[in-house]
């Protein structure tokens, strides 16, 4: 149904106001920010939330999991609510929820209310995640100003078109998605010492109020030109379906992988939501427009580009987690000080990120996505050989380069390029599954790491307190070698110095001093072991990753048609005032 059949949008802008594409991508940038921020920042302020809420360890894992489990259970249906109420209406009202749960959070006086305003931001979050993807591909996508709105790109004479900076318009919401990854130890930890742990909700509320505010002023209310329906049971199918496979990867490691609760176990569960997923594409298959474009995975390209996407946070997911442990639990950094060690890796990111998106503007994204895979893996192995117990901030400056040259190099043609594959109608429903491919690896990436990393450590620690046993009277030296039997289920805690494993009880207490000291060994030579084998699973993630690039078809980065604008809502300017858009 062509837009004029709708009622008019409100545009929130005047007639003759021009409109300035960048501005638009800084407000989806810092709204983006702040539901990207969330999935890390409240890792470090929880061990001090505990015993100010009197939280249990189970209350604790849920103040983080919920979020990201609701989050990732409803981006499909953000995806759609997108296209059915148009991206900036969605965009704004999840900001609003994001900021009233993110107030929630901060009030809370008890765990379960925690919990349950951090289910409400997840949601928030799913309302807007979707929408800032498809609303660059529809702002970047050319100029609507076009013969009798058919929506062609059309061109203001001399000036560069905003259809020509796609790429480089991705980089820079690519390089944002990056810091918001890697900065939220940091900021949590600044916040959580210097003020309150409960900052590290409020600090959401004036980044949300200036995104709210200047997605008004400067994004354009734009729409597909067609009416599209929400279908029920896809959007129940799609939510339970994730909600089981992400509770189950979440929860996985906790349970050792096995019996849950009522003689359920977590491969059930997670057998249970695949078999849910495979009945949700059954029905979408049927379906006259379904939630997800199904028929656009049958296009080689496309479907490589989806999972080079869930690789990607498969490897940050893992090295955040892996090096996360190594600076504050082994070589007992400050959070504050571990996010400046990382600093190196956050800086090249950034720089990178928009240039990779302009190159693949002009040459195409096949060989830059190559590269940057290449790199980052690189990056990853250079990380894994120079660790130690003796290293310090600048040990890992070089490693930490290279992995931020890759993934800035990765991240924004991988946008452009899944962006650019799909019709401008769908580009709602390709966002959200774009997103749902990187929460899932994300989600997948903890999981795997969490339990290969478990594993290889009790080995590596039992080997190690093999090895300084030696040093222990006779009759000690059998305890304390079974005392780390089971001691990486319960010894990674992030934390100064923190490994978890406890000396012997009834041991003399002149042997306590020596013990603490061999435990503290045992555990940092064990984890150092242990992660080298852990980062190989990402680095050969990444390394099978480029070396699919090979089957990709890109060439030189396309302008696809746009979806048409309501009469008056949007010029395209920068510098002069673009053709007016008829209504379509």
């Amino acid at each position: 149904m062509a837009l004029s059949d709708a009622a008019p949008a409100d545009t929130g802008r005047g007639k003759d106001r021009p409109f300035r594409p960048w501005a638009a991508l800084m407000v989806l940038c810092l709204g983006s920010f702040a539901i990207l921020l969330d999935t890390t920042i409240v890792s470090v302020a929880i061990p001090t939330m505990l015993p100010d809420l009197h939280a249990s360890l189970d209350q604790a894992v849920w103040i983080t999991n919920a979020y990201l489990l609701v989050f990732s259970a409803l981006l499909i249906l953000g995806s759609r609510l997108g296209d059915m109420f148009g991206p900036r209406r969605l965009f704004v009202a999840g900001l609003a929820l994001f900021a009233l749960s993110s107030a929630l959070c901060g009030a809370a006086q008890s765990p379960w209310q925690l919990i349950g305003a951090r289910a409400l931001q997840g949601a928030g979050a799913a309302m807007m995640a979707p929408q800032a993807w498809s609303l660059i591909r529809v702002i970047f996508a050319g100029n609507p100003g076009g013969p009798e709105g058919t929506g062609s790109p059309g061109k203001v004479p001399g000036k560069a078109q905003p259809g020509d900076r796609m790429g480089a318009a991705y980089g820079i919401f690519s390089a944002m998605v990056g810091l918001a990854a890697v900065s939220g130890p940091t900021l949590g930890g600044l916040l959580t010492t210097y003020l309150d742990w409960r900052w590290v909700f409020y600090v959401n509320l004036p980044i949300a109020a200036g995104a709210v505010a200047g997605a008004y002023r400067f994004v354009p209310d734009v729409r597909t030109g067609r009416l599209h329906r929400l279908d029920p049971v896809g959007v129940l199918l799609s939510a339970a379906g994730l909600t089981a496979v992400v509770y189950g990867l979440i929860e996985g490691q906790r349970y050792d992988w096995g019996e849950l609760r009522a003689g359920i176990t977590i491969p059930e569960i997670i057998g249970g939501g695949l078999v849910v997923l495979a009945a949700f594409v059954a029905w979408e298959s049927r379906q006259r427009e379904p939630l997800i474009p199904l028929r656009l995975l049958r296009n080689r390209t496309f479907a490589i580009l989806i999972m080079l996407s869930a690789a990607m946070q498969f490897a940050l997911q893992s090295m955040l987690f892996v090096n996360a442990f190594n600076l504050q639990s082994v070589l007992g950094f400050t959070a504050i000080r571990s996010g400046l060690t990382s600093l190196p890796l956050t800086l090249a990111l950034v720089a990178v990120a928009p240039f990779a998106g302009r190159l693949t503007d002009r040459t195409g994204g096949r060989f830059v996505v190559m590269s940057g895979l290449v790199l980052y893996a690189a990056g990853l192995a250079g990380l894994a050989a120079v660790s130690s117990v003796h290293a310090t901030s600048f040990t890992f400056t070089v490693p930490l380069l290279i992995a931020g040259v890759g993934m800035g190099a990765v991240f924004a043609p991988l946008a452009t390029e899944t962006m650019q594959a799909a019709p401008a109608d769908q580009a709602g429903a390709v966002s959200g599954m774009l997103n749902v491919s990187r929460q899932l690896g994300a989600t997948l990436g903890g999981a795997v790491t969490g339990a290969v990393l478990a594993n290889r450590l009790t080995a590596a620690m039992h080997d190690r307190a093999l090895a300084v046993a030696g040093q222990l009277p006779p009759a000690a030296r059998a305890p304390f070698v079974a005392g780390f039997g089971h001691a990486a289920s319960g010894g990674l805690q992030v934390g100064r110095g923190q490994s978890g494993v406890q000396a012997p009880h009834g041991v003399p207490a002149v042997l306590v001093p020596q013990l603490r000291r061999l435990i503290s060994d045992v555990f940092a030579h064990g984890y150092i072991t242990a992660m080298r084998p852990t980062l190989g699973v990402s680095i050969a993630v990444l390394l099978a990753g480029a070396a699919s690039c090979v089957l990709l078809r890109l060439g030189r980065a396309r302008q696809p048609p746009r979806p048409s604008v309501p009469a008056g809502s949007a010029r395209i300017e920068e510098g002069a005032r673009a053709d007016h858009h008829p209504q379509a």
